[in-house]
């Protein structure tokens, strides 16, 4: 074989048969062959490295589980071919003059942009740096091309409040994500047309938005029971906020499901998963490992051909029945 076929084999690109890269990985294995590495770079003149920046303010992000499954996903790919994964954490002023000094140095030969926000500026920013990126979810009010990886956030939050309708709730809370971040304004959309549709009209003060926490789900849940009219149901962004609507569902003794439905979006997470035979939440799930394995491939492939029109990947999320959806209960 050609040294071309034998290194596209041992570094996983698709153009080779799986037949071919059998035999060329059972005669690694057993001449006991590793690629060296400093050799590689200098060859292919690139670093074999991907970068993630965390900005300091953000640094919470990664102890959460959404953000560790990711990784974990996109690790993997990368160390299908070999790239080492650069994990960066950089005060907040600072986070655009980092991917600057990477891409002078040739640290990284890409990176992976977490968190955008309706309004993203890194995105023309790494597209003046013409350096290779890939965004977990998208910017709604951006016009650049860039590739990007997202849930259909939208879609599953109408499905999720669709369904609490259909149960027979007509106060439905919204308990979101900050703001300014480009999921959850596309979960508000979702729900917002969910209630139109039905023409449900309902309070700005039925919405939260806030960090996705434990304690500001609790927190934000406790607001919403405390209205004049409170919620029968709420729909949530993510399961660790929904751990905290429950908390506060207990201190008012309140049942969750009997007395007040929750939804929540649970992003099937590895080490937090409500995997019960009846699941305790009602969910709207998707895998954020999966999300990272394909943020990843995507971003070796645009490496690998820098002239490559940019790609969107766009997720569904399964709606998963659990025993916290229940008709309203009779007031």
């Amino acid at each position: 074989m050609s040294q071309t076929t034998v290194s596209r084999a041992l570094n996983g690109f698709p153009e080779v048969s799986e037949k071919t890269r059998q035999v060329v990985l059972e005669a690694a294995a057993k001449h006991n062959y590793k690629p060296n590495t400093r050799a590689r770079r200098l060859a292919t003149g690139k670093s074999m490295t991907i970068g993630h920046l965390v900005c300091v303010s953000k640094e919470h992000e990664m102890v959460n589980p959404i953000f560790a499954d990711f990784i974990a996903g996109a690790s993997a790919r990368y160390a299908q071919s070999r790239y080492d994964l650069l994990l960066s954490l950089v005060p907040d002023e600072v986070e655009f003059s980092s991917y600057k000094e990477w891409a002078a140095r040739s640290a990284v030969d890409g990176v992976v942009v977490h968190a955008p926000r309706v309004d993203e500026q890194r995105i023309a920013q790494l597209n003046d740096l013409n350096m290779p990126f890939v965004v977990h979810g998208r910017s709604s009010n951006t016009f650049e091309k860039y590739n990007w990886v997202d849930v259909n956030n939208e879609r599953s939050f109408f499905r999720a409040t669709q369904l609490l309708i259909e149960l027979g709730h007509t106060t439905i809370g919204l308990i979101n994500g900050v703001a300014d971040m480009d999921f959850a304004m596309r979960r508000a959309q979702g729900y917002q047309r969910a209630l139109k549709e039905n023409n449900i009209e309902q309070a700005d003060s039925y919405v939260t938005h806030s960090e996705m926490t434990e304690p500001n789900g609790y927190k934000n849940a406790l607001a919403l029971l405390d209205l004049p009219d409170p919620p029968t149901a709420l729909v949530t962004s993510s399961i660790i906020m929904a751990n905290g609507i429950r908390r506060a569902l207990d201190e008012h003794e309140l049942k969750l499901g009997r007395d007040v439905s929750v939804i929540t979006h649970d992003d099937d997470l590895s080490y937090f998963r409500d995997a019960a035979a009846v699941p305790v939440y009602t969910a709207t799930r998707s895998s954020v490992r999966e999300a990272g394995r394909l943020s990843a491939d995507l971003l070796l492939k645009t490496i690998a051909d820098p002239g490559r029109d940019p790609e969107g990947i766009l997720l569904d999320a399964e709606l998963i029945l659990g025993s916290s959806t229940k008709p309203p209960r009779p007031r």
